[in-house]
């Protein structure tokens, strides 16, 4: 093929990257841009407890798009509800004032937004308001740093493995070498994280075996996915992994905020990813003893699945491509 014949295959690969590349760019833009516009209370679930008429001043005042209001027979059910998960906080009407039920570690948007409304209630009856944080953050990390700041070192722990082990064992026959040293450095690393967070800086608490446990999964699902697709499209699948991951994932994954205080659709791509399940795994196993950590699981594993099925398919058409020496020349 002469030097002028390929000049319209280049000029097709050239028009491919670039359109590539603005699409990731704009994706990108959309991703950070568009939920924050656009964030805060969306159908967050609320308790109401209290006369009938009070429930019905209640619901009639929020609900709407941002909250979904739910009765309660009493203040109990409310906290019991909020244990569970079902609720993100609650608001309970007597005649002696306004309690607020919150869950602070289960999004901290959603406490600050019902503690407001609780006030607005309780100067509405001319009353006072008590505010009950039934899920808290830790006492020395009050305001969930560290819970936050965990999800970047998780991200980092799927894409280093990935591109390190590539380096040192590349080529068809270093990926089961990568694939098991991926597995390998997610349990070492999960645990390291997760004793990071709870002994050291004691950000977390709950069961470590189920937080580490939980962590572990998490690095094991962004390591083997991003391996996966590396091992089947090459360097255009890491690239796309990478930007997936920290590009879409990091900005939708609700973290800081609690799912409930992006869009409807943003918050359900979000926890569809690895980082936004990883983060919800991480919160229901570290604060709420691993309620609602079924979803984030089951989302994790079959995202470790994909990526070892595209490594075994990678791998088996390793094994089907002829050597360098069996190739016409």
């Amino acid at each position: 093929m002469s030097q002028h014949s390929s000049r319209p295959e280049l000029g097709r690969k050239l028009t491919l990257v670039v359109l590539g590349l603005a699409a990731l760019i704009t994706a990108m833009l959309c991703a950070f841009v568009l939920p924050s516009l656009h964030s805060g209370p969306h159908h967050v679930p609320v308790g109401v407890t209290g006369s009938p008429q009070a429930v019905d001043v209640f619901r009639e005042k929020i609900d709407g798009p941002a909250w979904d209001v739910r009765p309660y027979a009493s203040a109990d059910a409310i906290e019991a509800a909020v244990h569970a998960g079902d609720i993100a906080g609650g608001v309970a009407v007597t005649a002696d004032g306004v309690d607020v039920y919150s869950a602070t570690a289960g999004g901290p948007s959603a406490t600050s937004a019902l503690t407001t409304l609780g006030e607005s209630v309780a100067a509405q009856n001319k009353t006072q308001i008590t505010v009950h944080d039934l899920v808290p953050f830790t006492k020395d990390d009050p305001r969930g740093a560290g819970l936050t700041a965990a999800l970047m070192p998780m991200i980092f722990g799927g894409i280093f493995p990935a591109l390190i082990l590539s380096s040192v064992f590349p080529g068809h026959r270093g990926l089961r070498i990568r694939l098991a040293g991926a597995v390998l450095f997610s349990v070492i690393a999960g645990v390291a994280v997760a004793a990071v967070l709870q002994f050291a800086t004691h950000s977390i608490d709950g069961n470590f075996g189920l937080t580490a446990l939980g962590v572990v999964l998490a690095m094991t699902a962004l390591s083997t996915s991003l391996l996966g697709l590396q091992a089947l499209l090459g360097i255009a699948g890491f690239a796309l992994g990478g930007a997936l991951m920290m590009l879409l994932g990091n900005p939708l994954s609700g973290l800081a905020t609690g799912p409930h205080w992006l869009p409807d659709g943003w918050a359900t791509l979000g926890q569809l990813l690895p980082p936004g399940a990883s983060g919800s795994l991480l919160r229901a196993n570290a604060f709420f003893d691993g309620t609602g950590a079924g979803l984030p699981a089951l989302v994790l594993t079959v995202w470790t699945v994909l990526g070892c099925t595209f490594a075994l398919v990678a791998d088996r058409r390793g094994r089907q491509a002829p050597s360098p020496a069996q190739r016409p020349r």
